[in-house]
Parts: structure tokens; sequence; C-alpha cells
């Protein structure tokens, strides 16, 4: 292959697609009474309301998907990348590398419920240059539209957790890309069928065996979710905030249920005003 072609699949290429021009919320770190990063927290909570079932669409978590466990030899790849291409009706096409590698483009669409932080815009002045002498870090956090999605050229030798790195690192995205994981999701029998990607699966190899439709199967990146919350991977503003989001939750959870037994107690006591004893 030709020394370009190397060069790309060493640096992966980017294509931005917007679903929708509008972003969810935007903060800044404007805020001058204020030592902490400052973070939209509007939708943040820690007790999320419950959501209907769908009833039309399935999903089912964990679901093995067997192409990704298909042993293939070096033959196999190259009429799989044949048949693919003739499959796709855009020039993103694969091709073989004489190592027996080959390099393709992936979709990954974005499914985040909590803000992504990135480094504020560098501006002049006197205040700039206080800040960075006290050495406060400071960070612009803002929520990415649901519908956005990314075309990504990589290497089939590239594992889900450098595509999560390209991707953090193209946005410059500051989190920590362990608070992230890339998921697969598959349209079979009118169900929905949800997989977390392990760290070390090639992205682009899943995307060969099953071939170019999106229902058989498309790339999500959603928040990690292991069950339990991995609070050493936040920073210690972001600890800071989550703690004040969890005061204004219990307050307005005790202020509801003082409400309600207030709203009780007057009813009972209306009831035993109207009564006539006998």
């Amino acid at each position: 292959m030709t020394s370009a072609a190397s060069d790309t699949e060493k640096s992966p290429s980017f294509e931005w697609t917007w679903g929708s021009s509008t972003s969810s919320g935007y903060c800044s770190d404007e805020e001058p009474d204020s030592e902490f990063e400052q973070y939209f927290t509007a939708k943040t909570s820690f007790f999320p309301k419950t959501r209907k079932a769908n009833v039309t669409a399935k999903v089912k978590q964990d679901e093995q998907i067997e192409w990704g466990k298909q042993e293939l030899t070096t033959a196999d790849f190259q009429e799989k990348v044949k048949e693919y291409n003739a499959q796709i009706n855009s020039n993103l096409f694969m091709n073989m590398n004489k190592d027996g590698s080959y390099t393709g483009f992936i979709k990954v669409q974005f499914k985040l419920a909590r803000p992504v932080s990135v480094p504020p815009t560098k501006k002049g002045g006197s205040d700039a240059g206080a800040r960075r002498a006290v050495g406060v870090k400071r960070r612009t956090s803002f929520y990415l539209p649901k519908d956005a999605s990314k075309h990504l050229h990589i290497s089939s030798r590239t594992s889900a957790r450098e595509v999560i790195e390209a991707l953090l690192k193209k946005f410059t995205v500051v989190d920590n890309p362990g608070k992230f994981a890339l998921f697969e999701r598959s349209e079979r029998h009118d169900q929905v069928y949800v997989r977390k990607v392990s760290d070390n699966e090639c992205p682009l190899r899943l995307r060969l065996c099953a071939g170019p439709n999106e229902k058989i199967l498309s790339f999500v990146l959603k928040e990690n979710e292991t069950g339990e919350v991995n609070w050493h991977a936040f920073s210690m503003p972001e600890l800071k905030n989550f703690l004040r989001i969890l005061q204004r939750e219990e307050e307005e959870h005790v202020k509801q249920i003082v409400q309600r037994y207030a709203l009780a107690r007057t009813k009972m006591q209306d009831a035993l005003a109207g009564s006539t004893p006998g």
C-alpha cells in the first residue's frame, strides 16, 4: 500500500453528521463567583424518572452476536471486503492492506445522558493570568445533541477503547474515557438487541462481518453503566457538583412529602369537622 494509506491507518479521520443544530444545553466558565468548574446540571439527576415500557421494540441487554466470534482467514477477509464494498451506495469503502489488515469506516451514534466537558476558550487579560497563577482549572460543559453521529476511519486492529479515546480527543473532551463505553445495537425479529463491546474488541471487524446494514449492526457511544458508580473517575469539582445536585433533589423530595402529608391532614380535619357525632 502507499504511504498515504498507512498514514490514514495511523491517524483516524472523522466526519461529523448533525441531525439537529440545537444542543440540549450549554454552560460557560465565565461565572465570576465560583472557583470551581461550572457545570450545566438541569438534566442531571440521581433519581431518573421511570420511563414507560416500549411495547413495539423490546430491548435485550448483553445479547451475544455470533459474527464477532467467527474464525476467518486472510482469504475470507478479502472475500468479505469485496462483498461489503458491493453492498454500499457511498464512497465509504473498505480496503485491504498487504499485511492482511484492512481499513474502513464505522458510524458511531451519540446517546449521552450527561454533559461532556471541554477546555474553556482561551482569552487574554489579567483575569485569565490570575486564574493560571492560582492553578484554578475551569471547563466548559454542554450536552451533545442526542441525534448526533460521526463517521470514523479506522483499522481492523483498532480496539473499541481506542475508538472511544479518538472520539473524545477529536472534540477535546477532557472527561475520563473510562466514563464511556461503546455498544453495538441490532434489530432482529422485531426486537432490539444491545450489547456492550469489550475494550479489546475491534469494531471494524464487527462491521465487516455484519455488513453495511445499520439495522443489522450499529454502534452507539453511551455512558459506561457498570451498575456501580466509579466515583474515583470523577474530579473534585465534579464530585462537589454532584453533592449539590443530590442536596437539591433531597430538599425537593422532602418538600413534596411534607406537602403530601399536609394535604392529607387537611382533608382528614375537614372530614372530622363536617361529621356529626353519633
